[in-house]
């Protein structure tokens, strides 16, 4: 029975998914960093919030997990890199508290543009400074958004509610969605920052957003502009954030993240017009709920079933893709396993090509599954998270290519790996959709189902030599289940691929190897269907 640690504080709906799937759960939170790593290798999975951080020593100590769950969306308490080469599934929760975040962010720009805060405070302290706090209607302004994922998304919505003029930077949607959406397209951050009387930022952090915000793009806003962060610390500049609040060019800013967290102190809480709140962007029991049920019912389907959803280093699978796409991962796998077993290391180039019905599918998902059967051979850890980068880390070129127009098979995916013995390719289509089949060996057309015990073999094309191998097997006791042949018209050579019975031992395939005319000889282990 897979077991879960729960190391931070968490709905008690969590606990209550894992033991309804028959998962054992331990909830301990609060625990002290030499308690979590006494316990931290007893366990398949972790499930984390932010208060965690699972890098370093701790997760150096978690040698058992296989999948580690955030309940909430930013995975940066967690080195997914490290996870990524351990094979550890890293899922997230990003749809469990959108609406809260996007909420939050929205309240924030009305009481920036209302003083809400300030005005409540003066007001509790005794003063009564109407004049003081002359607000900015938003409607009719321009809003706007950096980011239009799920929280942006939301955001925009709310925005244009507002009767507000929507702008939107985010390369990664296209004018159509755009359209839908409401919103306007630009090009750049720089260009949105110029144009818009409220800016607020909804990406998460990375070294391409670090101080994505910063001197530069504040100084190009309109002077008595408002810019809310409730996304993540980094993503603004602080020090560049206090002199443009400082110096009156922005009317007003709204954080409830920071560069650093908790943020007990800080120059920008000086500032009148800065309002802060202590991160709470998924602070509502409804979110709380909905992310801690989410991650548990993500965890358990993962140690149950193998179903991947919501996961930042491999692609999310639902059962009914991975049921679509299991004889595609079963061909896959093999075909890379066949290349693995049949070609020494020393790869320097993989290149995969999926043509007809091939090229529509989870091509990304298949490709690691592929990458794992072939470094399989190599690497005792290598499996569909990390094989990827397994990959690039040794150098190993990735190539794919992908066409929807179908040659002599309906679907095909191609798997050619060049390295330091030459190059060697191998093609696979489907029966019926579902019955895995190789088709092809470099330019041999020779068909078999990928299973069993196979000897690949290179010969020079001259009478004899299948006779040969026949009898050396038949000599050894192996029995032969199925002999494909093939011939190589470009350079007067022919390939076979035997199934057999049982293993043949090195012997054998020494004396195959000293054959008259024989140029390679290579075994494979396949399994079975």
């Amino acid at each position: 029975m897979p077991k879960v640690w729960i190391a931070d504080k968490m709905s008690s709906r969590a606990i209550e998914v894992f033991k309804a799937r028959g998962i054992e759960v331990d909830y301990k939170p609060g625990l002290s960093d030499e308690e979590k790593l006494a316990i931290a290798g007893d366990y398949d999975a972790i499930a984390v919030r932010s208060s965690t951080t699972l890098k370093g020593d701790l997760l150096d100590a978690a040698t058992r997990v296989k999948v580690i769950g955030r309940a909430g969306i930013g995975v940066d308490n967690i080195d997914v890199a490290q996870c990524s080469r351990r094979g550890i599934v890293v899922m997230n929760t990003p749809f469990g508290n959108t609406i809260t975040t996007a909420e939050l962010a929205v309240a924030h720009i009305v009481a920036a543009a209302r003083m809400i805060a300030q005005a409540s405070a003066s007001t509790k302290a005794g003063k009564w400074e109407k004049s003081r706090f002359m607000g900015m209607e938003l409607t009719g302004k321009k809003a706007g958004v950096i980011g239009a994922g799920n929280i942006g998304a939301i955001v925009c919505d709310r925005l244009r509610g507002l009767h507000m003029s929507v702008y939107v930077y985010d390369p990664f949607i296209s004018d159509e969605r755009a359209s839908a959406m409401g919103v306007t397209k630009v090009d750049s951050v720089a260009e949105l920052a110029a144009m818009v009387d409220v800016l607020t930022i909804h990406v998460p952090l990375l070294d391409a957003t670090r101080h994505l915000i910063d001197a530069d793009i504040l100084s190009r806003m309109k002077k008595g502009a408002i810019l809310v962060n409730c996304a993540r610390g980094g993503i603004v500049d602080e020090k560049a954030l206090y002199e443009a609040c400082a110096s009156g060019h922005l009317r007003a800013a709204a954080l409830d993240v920071y560069e650093q967290e908790p943020a007990r102190e800080n120059p920008l809480f000086e500032l009148d017009n800065v309002t802060c709140t202590p991160h709470i962007g998924a602070s509502t029991s409804e979110a709380q709920e909905n992310v801690a049920v989410q991650v548990a019912e993500q965890m358990s389907d993962y140690l149950l079933h193998g179903t991947v959803m919501n996961a930042v280093n491999v692609p999310s699978l639902s059962e009914e893709e991975q049921r679509l796409l299991a004889p595609y991962m079963l061909l896959g796998e093999r075909m890379g396993q066949f290349i693995g077993q049949t070609m020494r290391p020393g790869y320097s180039r993989v290149t995969i090509s999926f043509q007809g019905t091939a090229a529509g599918i989870n091509r990304k998902a298949l490709i690691n599954t592929i990458l794992q059967g072939l470094l399989s051979q190599s690497f005792e850890e290598v499996n569909a998270v990390n094989a990827a980068m397994l990959a690039r880390d040794r150098g190993i070129e990735i190539v794919e290519q992908a066409s929807e127009q179908a040659g002599n098979f309906s679907t095909l995916i191609r798997l050619q790996v060049e390295g330091d013995e030459g190059t060697r390719c191998v093609s696979g289509t489907l029966f019926d959709e579902t019955r895995p089949r190789l088709v092809s060996f470099d330019t041999c057309e020779v068909e078999m189902a990928p299973e069993g015990n196979l000897i690949f073999l290179q010969n020079e094309d001259r009478p004899g030599v299948i006779a040969a191998v026949g009898a050396i097997l038949a000599e050894a006791g192996i029995n032969i289940g199925d002999f494909r042949l093939g011939r190589r018209e470009d350079t007067k050579n022919a390939i076979a691929l035997v199934q057999v019975d049982t293993p043949p031992g090195q012997q054998e395939l020494e004396r195959l190897a000293a054959l008259p005319n024989m140029l390679m000889v290579r075994y494979a282990e396949l399994g079975g269907q």
